[in-house]
């Protein structure tokens, strides 16, 4: 996942629900009732789309929250930042992005809430440093999410970590965050060498998580050539990378519903593996229904896959929302 400023290509306090407004001082206990209930009243619908909205300016369109295409299910900020203690995130609106104040933005994602839609914070990114490899990082990085989500109302959270994680601590960190907050959403975007075996890093913590885990939904970009399922080698921007290599999560303990696919919205969203729209349509269907196969065909079909994934919102909005238009109806279309 491209990080805030990396290349040109490429956080529930005071929320209140307020028609049309920003919430006003001396509304803080309505308003956090207000968010506690959006927040824990929104649900992941069973086939979802989820987007990356840029808390930053790389060249594509700028958004707030509340410009977020109405396709998106679930809408991953990016990103948290490390601080100075080890494991442990925070988050500062960019100026870029327009907000006049948290407040507003906290409004924003309260909206989101009410329509129904999951608002996460996403850590890691490109170049996003976080290091969670020891009980203390582990507990720092729960707290620091777990307060996050106090103060913001986020749904949940994002795993994005492209510089590696340790499992056993990692899964330490998000169980604490679940017991705090049994409702959360946590998604993960792991590279495609990410999720090639069980054993991987990831993929440990994809299964040690499964009783909680919403989706993993892996980058199907910016990748070199990778083993599909069936063993075969396989290269990014088809259908068969699509399909050949979500096979080896579905057949190694993941279900379903915890299987998205991610692409960049556009040429400009990544260095490489950008596949049409309607690609991703066949490679769903593909999984699926069994139809829209290229040579690899899975052995069985699995019609609860989760839906799709892009970077970013942002991308997509400068790209004409072409990404969201297409694959967002064909997603909630699906069986």
């Amino acid at each position: 996942m491209p990080k805030k400023r990396s290349r040109l290509v490429g956080g529930l306090a005071a929320v209140a629900i307020a028609a049309g407004g920003l919430i006003g001082l001396g509304t803080a206990n309505a308003s956090e009732e207000a968010a506690e209930t959006a927040a824990g009243t929104a649900a992941v619908p069973k086939h979802a789309v989820t987007g990356y909205w840029q808390n930053f300016n790389n060249g594509a369109t700028v958004q707030k929250l509340k410009d977020v295409q109405d396709e998106y299910d679930i809408i991953a900020v990016a990103f948290a930042d490390a601080t100075g203690t080890p494991g442990q995130v925070d988050f500062k609106l960019d100026p870029a992005v327009g907000y006049g104040s948290e407040d507003e933005f906290k409004a924003d994602i309260a909206s989101k809430q009410d329509a129904g839609k999951s608002v996460i914070i996403s850590v890691g990114g490109e170049k996003g440093a976080v290091s969670v490899n020891d009980s203390t990082s582990a507990d720092n990085f729960a707290n620091s999410i777990s307060g996050l989500m106090d103060e913001y109302g986020f749904n949940g959270v994002d795993i994005d970590l492209e510089n590696g994680l340790n499992s056993t601590y990692m899964t330490q960190a998000l169980k604490a965050v679940h017991a705090k907050h049994s409702d959360v959403v946590v998604t993960m975007a792991p590279q495609t060498i990410d999720m090639q075996s069980p054993d991987r890093e990831y993929f440990k913590t994809a299964l040690a998580i499964k009783d909680f885990l919403t989706v993993v939904n892996m980058q199907y970009y910016n990748s070199g050539s990778m083993n599909g399922c069936d063993g075969k080698v396989y290269s990014q921007g088809s259908v068969d990378f699509l399909t050949a290599l979500a096979c080896i999560q579905l057949e190694n303990g993941l279900d379903p519903s915890q299987v998205g696919i991610g692409v960049p919205a556009s040429t400009s969203g990544a260095g490489s593996g950008y596949v049409e729209p309607s690609v991703v349509n066949a490679a769903l269907d593909c999984l699926a229904k069994g139809s829209g196969c290229g040579s690899f065909k899975p052995d069985k079909t699995y019609p609860g896959i989760r839906g799709a994934m892009t970077w970013s919102t942002n991308w997509d909005a400068s790209n004409g929302s072409n990404w969201s238009k297409t694959v967002g109806p064909h997603v909630h279309g699906l069986p």
